[in-house]
Protein backbone atom coordinates (compact mmCIF):
# COMPACT_ATOMS: atom_id res chain seq x y z
CA UNK A 1 0.00 0.00 0.00
CA UNK A 2 1.44 3.34 -1.10
CA UNK A 3 1.92 6.06 1.46
CA UNK A 4 0.50 9.41 0.43
CA UNK A 5 3.04 12.19 0.62
CA UNK A 6 2.05 15.09 2.81
CA UNK A 7 1.76 18.32 0.86
CA UNK A 8 4.53 20.78 1.64
CA UNK A 9 3.22 24.25 2.37
CA UNK A 10 5.55 26.93 0.92
CA UNK A 11 6.85 29.21 3.65
CA UNK A 12 7.72 32.89 3.38
CA UNK A 13 10.91 32.14 5.30
CA UNK A 14 12.02 29.67 2.61
CA UNK A 15 11.42 32.27 -0.12
CA UNK A 16 13.54 34.79 1.81
CA UNK A 17 16.38 32.27 2.23
CA UNK A 18 16.46 31.59 -1.50
CA UNK A 19 16.38 35.30 -2.30
CA UNK A 20 19.17 36.38 0.08
CA UNK A 21 21.34 33.31 -0.58
CA UNK A 22 24.03 32.55 1.98
CA UNK A 23 23.32 35.65 4.05
CA UNK A 24 21.81 34.67 7.44
CA UNK A 25 18.27 36.05 7.67
CA UNK A 26 18.78 37.11 11.27
CA UNK A 27 21.45 39.56 10.05
CA UNK A 28 19.05 41.44 7.79
CA UNK A 29 18.39 45.12 8.55
CA UNK A 30 14.86 46.47 8.17
CA UNK A 31 13.35 49.95 7.97
CA UNK A 32 9.65 50.76 7.84
CA UNK A 33 7.10 53.52 7.43
CA UNK A 34 3.40 53.53 8.19
CA UNK A 35 0.87 55.45 6.11
CA UNK A 36 -2.66 56.48 7.25
CA UNK A 37 -5.84 54.80 6.03
CA UNK A 38 -6.42 57.46 3.38
CA UNK A 39 -3.14 56.57 1.69
CA UNK A 40 -3.85 52.90 1.00
CA UNK A 41 -4.76 53.40 -2.66
CA UNK A 42 -1.91 55.88 -3.13
CA UNK A 43 0.57 53.40 -1.60
CA UNK A 44 -0.61 50.71 -4.02
CA UNK A 45 -0.23 53.02 -7.02
CA UNK A 46 3.19 54.14 -5.78
CA UNK A 47 4.38 50.54 -5.43
CA UNK A 48 3.14 49.76 -8.94
CA UNK A 49 5.23 52.66 -10.29
CA UNK A 50 8.30 51.68 -8.25
CA UNK A 51 8.34 48.07 -9.33
CA UNK A 52 7.63 48.92 -12.96
CA UNK A 53 11.37 49.77 -13.01
CA UNK A 54 12.16 46.27 -11.73
CA UNK A 55 10.57 43.90 -14.27
CA UNK A 56 12.27 40.88 -12.66
CA UNK A 57 10.80 41.61 -9.22
CA UNK A 58 8.92 38.64 -7.79
CA UNK A 59 5.67 39.26 -5.89
CA UNK A 60 4.13 36.61 -3.63
CA UNK A 61 1.10 36.64 -1.37
CA UNK A 62 1.75 36.03 2.34
CA UNK A 63 -0.79 34.74 4.85
CA UNK A 64 -1.00 34.25 8.61
CA UNK A 65 -3.40 32.07 10.54
CA UNK A 66 -4.31 34.86 12.93
CA UNK A 67 -4.22 38.57 12.15
CA UNK A 68 -4.43 40.85 15.15
CA UNK A 69 -1.11 42.70 14.90
CA UNK A 70 1.01 44.30 12.19
CA UNK A 71 2.78 41.68 10.09
CA UNK A 72 6.52 42.44 9.93
CA UNK A 73 9.59 40.80 8.39
CA UNK A 74 10.42 39.35 11.83
CA UNK A 75 7.15 37.38 11.70
CA UNK A 76 8.31 35.71 8.48
CA UNK A 77 11.31 34.13 10.20
CA UNK A 78 11.29 30.92 12.22
CA UNK A 79 7.69 30.95 13.46
CA UNK A 80 7.18 27.23 14.13
CA UNK A 81 3.71 27.38 15.63
CA UNK A 82 1.99 29.81 13.24
CA UNK A 83 4.29 30.16 10.21
CA UNK A 84 3.68 32.76 7.52
CA UNK A 85 2.90 30.87 4.31
CA UNK A 86 2.89 31.81 0.64
CA UNK A 87 -0.51 31.75 -1.04
CA UNK A 88 -2.75 33.58 -3.50
CA UNK A 89 -2.53 37.33 -3.91
CA UNK A 90 -5.63 38.79 -2.25
CA UNK A 91 -7.05 42.21 -3.16
CA UNK A 92 -9.62 44.51 -1.58
CA UNK A 93 -11.75 46.94 -3.56
CA UNK A 94 -11.61 50.47 -2.12
CA UNK A 95 -14.16 53.18 -2.86
CA UNK A 96 -12.40 56.40 -3.92
CA UNK A 97 -15.43 58.17 -5.34
CA UNK A 98 -14.78 57.13 -8.95
CA UNK A 99 -16.87 54.98 -11.28
CA UNK A 100 -14.85 51.88 -10.40
CA UNK A 101 -13.29 51.10 -7.02
CA UNK A 102 -9.52 50.86 -6.70
CA UNK A 103 -8.06 47.39 -6.23
CA UNK A 104 -5.42 47.12 -3.49
CA UNK A 105 -3.27 44.20 -2.39
CA UNK A 106 -4.04 43.03 1.13
CA UNK A 107 -0.59 41.60 1.97
CA UNK A 108 2.38 40.99 -0.28
CA UNK A 109 6.12 40.36 -0.35
CA UNK A 110 8.30 41.64 -3.20
CA UNK A 111 11.70 39.97 -3.73
CA UNK A 112 13.93 42.25 -5.79
CA UNK A 113 17.54 42.68 -6.87
CA UNK A 114 18.79 46.27 -7.16
CA UNK A 115 22.20 46.04 -8.80
CA UNK A 116 24.34 43.95 -6.45
CA UNK A 117 22.02 44.45 -3.46
CA UNK A 118 19.00 42.15 -2.91
CA UNK A 119 16.07 43.51 -0.93
CA UNK A 120 12.60 42.46 0.16
CA UNK A 121 9.62 44.77 0.58
CA UNK A 122 6.68 43.70 2.74
CA UNK A 123 3.25 45.31 2.47
CA UNK A 124 0.76 44.68 5.30
CA UNK A 125 -1.97 46.37 7.33
CA UNK A 126 -0.89 48.47 10.29
CA UNK A 127 -2.87 47.25 13.30
CA UNK A 128 -3.59 49.12 16.52
CA UNK A 129 -5.46 47.35 19.30
CA UNK A 130 -6.62 44.75 16.79
CA UNK A 131 -7.97 47.26 14.25
CA UNK A 132 -6.36 48.10 10.90
CA UNK A 133 -5.51 51.79 10.91
CA UNK A 134 -3.12 52.20 8.02
CA UNK A 135 -0.63 50.61 5.66
CA UNK A 136 2.73 49.27 6.84
CA UNK A 137 5.73 49.13 4.47
CA UNK A 138 8.94 47.41 5.59
CA UNK A 139 12.14 46.94 3.58
CA UNK A 140 14.75 44.29 4.49
CA UNK A 141 18.32 44.62 3.19
CA UNK A 142 21.68 42.97 3.93
CA UNK A 143 23.81 44.73 6.56
CA UNK A 144 26.19 47.40 5.35
CA UNK A 145 26.23 50.92 3.95
CA UNK A 146 24.90 49.94 0.50
CA UNK A 147 21.84 48.29 1.99
CA UNK A 148 21.20 51.20 4.36
CA UNK A 149 21.33 53.76 1.53
CA UNK A 150 19.06 51.60 -0.62
CA UNK A 151 16.32 51.22 2.01
CA UNK A 152 16.31 54.95 2.75
CA UNK A 153 16.19 55.84 -0.95
CA UNK A 154 13.32 53.43 -1.61
CA UNK A 155 11.26 54.69 1.33
CA UNK A 156 11.82 58.34 0.35
CA UNK A 157 10.87 57.55 -3.26
CA UNK A 158 7.74 55.72 -2.11
CA UNK A 159 6.63 58.58 0.15
CA UNK A 160 7.16 61.14 -2.62
CA UNK A 161 5.06 59.05 -5.02
CA UNK A 162 2.31 58.65 -2.42
CA UNK A 163 2.07 62.41 -1.88
CA UNK A 164 1.95 63.04 -5.63
CA UNK A 165 -0.94 60.64 -6.19
CA UNK A 166 -3.56 61.99 -3.73
CA UNK A 167 -6.54 59.81 -4.70
CA UNK A 168 -8.88 61.66 -2.32
CA UNK A 169 -7.92 65.20 -3.37
CA UNK A 170 -10.98 67.27 -4.20
CA UNK A 171 -13.28 64.79 -2.46
CA UNK A 172 -15.27 64.73 0.78
CA UNK A 173 -14.47 61.83 3.10
CA UNK A 174 -15.20 60.67 6.63
CA UNK A 175 -14.05 57.81 8.80
CA UNK A 176 -16.53 54.97 8.67
CA UNK A 177 -17.56 52.10 10.86
CA UNK A 178 -16.26 48.74 9.57
CA UNK A 179 -19.83 47.45 9.82
CA UNK A 180 -20.97 49.50 6.82
CA UNK A 181 -22.09 46.87 4.32
CA UNK A 182 -21.30 48.65 1.05
CA UNK A 183 -19.51 45.78 -0.66
CA UNK A 184 -16.30 47.82 -0.57
CA UNK A 185 -13.54 47.34 1.96
CA UNK A 186 -12.01 50.07 4.08
CA UNK A 187 -12.68 52.45 6.98
CA UNK A 188 -13.35 55.48 4.76
CA UNK A 189 -16.50 56.75 3.15
CA UNK A 190 -16.44 59.01 0.11
CA UNK A 191 -19.43 61.36 0.10
CA UNK A 192 -20.94 62.01 -3.30
CA UNK A 193 -22.19 65.57 -2.90
CA UNK A 194 -24.34 67.47 -5.36
CA UNK A 195 -22.38 70.05 -7.34
CA UNK A 196 -23.56 73.44 -6.02
CA UNK A 197 -23.05 76.46 -8.28
CA UNK A 198 -22.43 80.01 -7.09
CA UNK A 199 -25.90 81.24 -8.10
CA UNK A 200 -27.43 78.47 -5.96
CA UNK A 201 -25.88 79.92 -2.79
CA UNK A 202 -28.62 82.31 -1.64
CA UNK A 203 -27.03 84.56 0.97
CA UNK A 204 -26.76 88.30 1.60
CA UNK A 205 -24.04 90.02 -0.41
CA UNK A 206 -22.11 90.84 2.77
CA UNK A 207 -22.01 87.16 3.72
CA UNK A 208 -20.86 86.15 0.23
CA UNK A 209 -18.07 88.74 0.39
CA UNK A 210 -16.89 87.36 3.74
CA UNK A 211 -16.84 83.84 2.30
CA UNK A 212 -14.83 84.97 -0.72
CA UNK A 213 -12.38 86.95 1.39
CA UNK A 214 -11.79 84.30 4.04
CA UNK A 215 -11.81 81.18 1.87
CA UNK A 216 -11.38 81.73 -1.86
CA UNK A 217 -9.04 84.73 -1.65
CA UNK A 218 -7.21 83.29 1.35
CA UNK A 219 -6.47 80.01 -0.44
CA UNK A 220 -5.24 81.84 -3.54
CA UNK A 221 -2.94 84.04 -1.40
CA UNK A 222 -1.76 81.19 0.85
CA UNK A 223 1.62 80.66 -0.83
CA UNK A 224 2.55 84.34 -0.59
CA UNK A 225 1.46 84.38 3.05
CA UNK A 226 3.66 81.35 3.67
CA UNK A 227 6.68 83.13 2.16
CA UNK A 228 6.05 86.10 4.45
CA UNK A 229 6.09 83.75 7.44
CA UNK A 230 2.40 84.31 8.22
CA UNK A 231 0.01 81.52 9.35
CA UNK A 232 -1.72 79.64 6.54
CA UNK A 233 -4.19 77.69 8.69
CA UNK A 234 -7.55 79.32 9.32
CA UNK A 235 -10.64 78.70 11.44
CA UNK A 236 -14.16 79.84 10.52
CA UNK A 237 -17.43 79.66 12.44
CA UNK A 238 -20.68 79.52 10.48
CA UNK A 239 -23.61 80.45 12.72
CA UNK A 240 -27.29 81.18 12.27
CA UNK A 241 -30.77 79.64 12.58
CA UNK A 242 -31.41 76.13 11.24
CA UNK A 243 -31.98 75.90 7.50
CA UNK A 244 -30.22 79.10 6.51
CA UNK A 245 -27.71 77.39 4.22
CA UNK A 246 -24.65 76.51 6.32
CA UNK A 247 -24.38 72.91 5.14
CA UNK A 248 -25.42 73.87 1.61
CA UNK A 249 -22.58 76.42 1.52
CA UNK A 250 -20.07 73.81 2.70
CA UNK A 251 -21.08 71.63 -0.27
CA UNK A 252 -20.45 74.63 -2.52
CA UNK A 253 -17.05 75.32 -0.95
CA UNK A 254 -15.97 71.68 -1.27
CA UNK A 255 -16.61 71.93 -5.00
CA UNK A 256 -14.71 75.21 -5.27
CA UNK A 257 -11.55 73.81 -3.66
CA UNK A 258 -10.58 70.98 -6.05
CA UNK A 259 -7.06 70.73 -4.63
CA UNK A 260 -8.34 70.24 -1.05
CA UNK A 261 -9.54 67.08 0.66
CA UNK A 262 -12.57 67.76 2.84
CA UNK A 263 -12.86 65.78 6.07
CA UNK A 264 -16.43 65.66 7.37
CA UNK A 265 -16.68 65.02 11.13
CA UNK A 266 -20.12 63.85 12.23
CA UNK A 267 -21.47 64.04 15.77
CA UNK A 268 -20.87 60.38 16.56
CA UNK A 269 -17.23 60.61 15.42
CA UNK A 270 -15.96 63.31 17.78
CA UNK A 271 -13.98 60.66 19.65
CA UNK A 272 -11.88 60.29 16.49
CA UNK A 273 -10.83 63.94 16.33
CA UNK A 274 -7.15 63.09 16.75
CA UNK A 275 -7.30 60.78 13.73
CA UNK A 276 -9.08 63.41 11.63
CA UNK A 277 -6.40 65.97 12.42
CA UNK A 278 -3.70 63.42 11.63
CA UNK A 279 -5.33 62.82 8.26
CA UNK A 280 -5.61 66.58 7.62
CA UNK A 281 -1.88 66.99 8.23
CA UNK A 282 -1.12 64.14 5.84
CA UNK A 283 -3.58 65.21 3.12
CA UNK A 284 -3.03 68.96 3.26
CA UNK A 285 -4.26 71.16 1.76
CA UNK A 286 -7.36 70.01 3.60
CA UNK A 287 -10.60 71.33 5.06
CA UNK A 288 -12.01 69.93 8.32
CA UNK A 289 -15.76 70.43 8.79
CA UNK A 290 -17.35 69.91 12.20
CA UNK A 291 -21.10 70.51 12.06
CA UNK A 292 -23.13 71.39 15.17
CA UNK A 293 -19.94 72.05 17.08
CA UNK A 294 -21.99 73.23 20.10
CA UNK A 295 -22.67 69.55 20.83
CA UNK A 296 -19.04 69.11 21.85
CA UNK A 297 -17.88 72.66 22.51
CA UNK A 298 -20.59 74.21 24.66
CA UNK A 299 -19.64 76.29 27.69
CA UNK A 300 -17.96 74.23 30.42
CA UNK A 301 -20.47 75.24 33.08
CA UNK A 302 -23.27 73.61 31.07
CA UNK A 303 -21.45 70.28 30.63
CA UNK A 304 -22.64 67.08 32.27
CA UNK A 305 -19.29 65.68 33.39
CA UNK A 306 -15.61 65.09 32.72
CA UNK A 307 -16.27 63.07 29.55
CA UNK A 308 -17.83 66.09 27.85
CA UNK A 309 -14.98 68.30 28.96
CA UNK A 310 -12.33 65.84 27.75
CA UNK A 311 -13.79 65.91 24.22
CA UNK A 312 -13.76 69.72 24.26
CA UNK A 313 -10.15 69.70 25.44
CA UNK A 314 -9.24 67.28 22.66
CA UNK A 315 -10.73 69.65 20.07
CA UNK A 316 -8.89 72.67 21.52
CA UNK A 317 -5.60 70.79 21.78
CA UNK A 318 -5.82 69.47 18.22
CA UNK A 319 -6.59 72.93 16.83
CA UNK A 320 -3.66 74.38 18.79
CA UNK A 321 -1.40 71.45 17.87
CA UNK A 322 -1.45 72.18 14.14
CA UNK A 323 1.58 74.12 13.00
CA UNK A 324 0.90 77.58 11.61
CA UNK A 325 2.30 76.47 8.25
CA UNK A 326 -0.26 73.64 7.97
CA UNK A 327 -2.50 74.26 4.96
CA UNK A 328 -5.70 73.39 6.82
CA UNK A 329 -9.06 75.17 6.97
CA UNK A 330 -11.45 74.56 9.88
CA UNK A 331 -15.14 75.19 9.37
CA UNK A 332 -17.32 74.82 12.45
CA UNK A 333 -21.09 75.28 12.29
CA UNK A 334 -23.65 75.97 14.99
CA UNK A 335 -27.24 77.07 15.42
CA UNK A 336 -26.45 78.29 18.96
CA UNK A 337 -23.34 80.49 18.98
CA UNK A 338 -24.14 81.90 22.44
CA UNK A 339 -23.68 78.45 24.00
CA UNK A 340 -20.12 77.94 22.75
CA UNK A 341 -17.16 77.70 25.10
CA UNK A 342 -15.31 81.03 25.22
CA UNK A 343 -11.94 79.28 24.85
CA UNK A 344 -13.03 78.21 21.37
CA UNK A 345 -15.07 81.14 20.13
CA UNK A 346 -13.12 84.06 21.62
CA UNK A 347 -9.52 83.17 20.81
CA UNK A 348 -7.83 84.12 17.52
CA UNK A 349 -5.88 81.22 16.09
CA UNK A 350 -8.76 78.85 16.68
CA UNK A 351 -11.63 80.87 15.20
CA UNK A 352 -10.39 83.72 13.02
CA UNK A 353 -13.71 84.78 11.52
CA UNK A 354 -17.36 84.24 12.45
CA UNK A 355 -19.81 84.43 9.52
CA UNK A 356 -23.51 84.88 10.17
CA UNK A 357 -26.09 83.05 8.07
CA UNK A 358 -29.27 85.09 8.67
CA UNK A 359 -32.82 84.27 7.73
CA UNK A 360 -33.39 85.33 4.12
CA UNK A 361 -34.86 88.74 3.40
CA UNK A 362 -37.54 89.29 0.75
CA UNK A 363 -35.10 89.16 -2.13
CA UNK A 364 -33.45 86.09 -0.66
CA UNK A 365 -36.79 84.31 -0.36
CA UNK A 366 -37.62 85.29 -3.93
CA UNK A 367 -34.40 83.67 -5.15
CA UNK A 368 -35.02 80.57 -2.99
CA UNK A 369 -38.52 80.10 -4.45
CA UNK A 370 -37.15 80.10 -7.99
CA UNK A 371 -34.19 77.89 -7.03
CA UNK A 372 -36.35 75.25 -5.35
CA UNK A 373 -38.95 75.36 -8.13
CA UNK A 374 -36.28 73.48 -10.14
CA UNK A 375 -37.41 74.93 -13.47
CA UNK A 376 -41.17 74.63 -12.81
CA UNK A 377 -42.91 77.55 -14.60
CA UNK A 378 -44.06 80.23 -12.13
CA UNK A 379 -46.05 83.42 -12.49
CA UNK A 380 -44.49 86.43 -10.78
CA UNK A 381 -47.67 86.87 -8.75
CA UNK A 382 -47.29 83.36 -7.30
CA UNK A 383 -43.65 84.02 -6.42
CA UNK A 384 -44.53 87.29 -4.64
CA UNK A 385 -47.37 85.63 -2.74
CA UNK A 386 -45.04 82.90 -1.46
CA UNK A 387 -42.44 85.53 -0.49
CA UNK A 388 -45.02 87.48 1.57
CA UNK A 389 -46.29 84.36 3.31
CA UNK A 390 -42.90 82.91 4.26
CA UNK A 391 -41.49 85.68 6.40
CA UNK A 392 -38.78 84.33 8.80
CA UNK A 393 -38.68 81.03 6.89
CA UNK A 394 -35.69 79.39 5.22
CA UNK A 395 -35.56 75.60 4.72
CA UNK A 396 -39.38 75.61 4.85
CA UNK A 397 -39.42 77.13 1.36
CA UNK A 398 -37.65 74.10 -0.10
CA UNK A 399 -40.24 71.69 1.28
CA UNK A 400 -43.09 74.04 0.34
CA UNK A 401 -42.01 74.05 -3.30
CA UNK A 402 -41.71 70.25 -3.35
CA UNK A 403 -45.21 69.82 -1.88
CA UNK A 404 -46.61 72.40 -4.29
CA UNK A 405 -44.99 70.53 -7.19
CA UNK A 406 -46.67 67.32 -5.98
CA UNK A 407 -50.10 68.99 -6.09
CA UNK A 408 -49.21 70.50 -9.47
CA UNK A 409 -48.42 67.03 -10.87
CA UNK A 410 -51.47 65.53 -9.19
CA UNK A 411 -53.66 68.17 -10.85
CA UNK A 412 -52.40 67.39 -14.32
CA UNK A 413 -49.05 69.20 -14.43
CA UNK A 414 -50.00 71.44 -17.34
CA UNK A 415 -48.99 75.07 -17.70
CA UNK A 416 -47.71 77.07 -14.74
CA UNK A 417 -47.78 76.31 -11.03
CA UNK A 418 -51.00 77.74 -9.62
CA UNK A 419 -51.59 79.54 -6.35
CA UNK A 420 -54.10 76.79 -5.53
CA UNK A 421 -51.23 74.27 -5.54
CA UNK A 422 -49.27 76.43 -3.11
CA UNK A 423 -52.29 76.90 -0.83
CA UNK A 424 -52.93 73.15 -0.78
CA UNK A 425 -49.30 72.55 0.22
CA UNK A 426 -49.50 75.18 2.98
CA UNK A 427 -52.74 73.69 4.29
CA UNK A 428 -51.12 70.26 4.59
CA UNK A 429 -47.88 71.54 6.11
CA UNK A 430 -49.25 74.08 8.57
CA UNK A 431 -52.66 72.83 9.61
CA UNK A 432 -53.30 69.18 8.75
CA UNK A 433 -50.15 68.05 10.56
CA UNK A 434 -50.78 70.28 13.57
CA UNK A 435 -48.43 72.69 15.33
CA UNK A 436 -45.76 70.02 15.84
CA UNK A 437 -45.52 69.40 12.10
CA UNK A 438 -45.14 73.12 11.44
CA UNK A 439 -42.36 73.29 14.04
CA UNK A 440 -40.56 70.28 12.55
CA UNK A 441 -40.63 71.93 9.13
CA UNK A 442 -39.23 75.18 10.49
CA UNK A 443 -42.51 76.98 9.81
CA UNK A 444 -43.45 78.21 13.27
CA UNK A 445 -43.31 81.82 12.05
CA UNK A 446 -44.94 81.33 8.65
CA UNK A 447 -48.07 83.43 8.29
CA UNK A 448 -51.00 81.24 9.47
CA UNK A 449 -53.47 83.13 7.27
CA UNK A 450 -51.59 82.00 4.20
CA UNK A 451 -54.30 79.62 3.05
CA UNK A 452 -57.26 81.94 3.38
Amino acid sequence: MKKTRKAVVPLAETALKRHFGKRPLQDLITASRTFPVTARVDVQLALDKMFAKHPKAKLVGVHTQYQHETLTVAHLLGNQHFPVVIGPLQNDEIDIGETLPARCLRQGLWLVQDGAVPFALLLSSAFRFGHAEGTHIEIAVPPGEDGSHLSRRLLDELEALVRQTASYRGKVISLESPDRYSGHHGPLRVHKLRNVQRDEVILPEKTLQLLDRNIGDFVRQRERLRKLGLPIKKGLLFYGPPGTGKTHTIHYLAGQLPDHTTLLVTAEQVGLLDRYFQLARFLQPAMIVIEDVDLIARARETMYGPCDESILNKLLNEMDGLREDAAVLFILTTNRPDSLEAALASRPGRIDQAIEFPLPDENGRRLLVRLYACGLPLDESVVETIVRRTDKAAAFIKELMRRAAQFYIQNGGDGRLQLADVNAALEEMLFTGGSLNAKLLGAADVTPTAVH
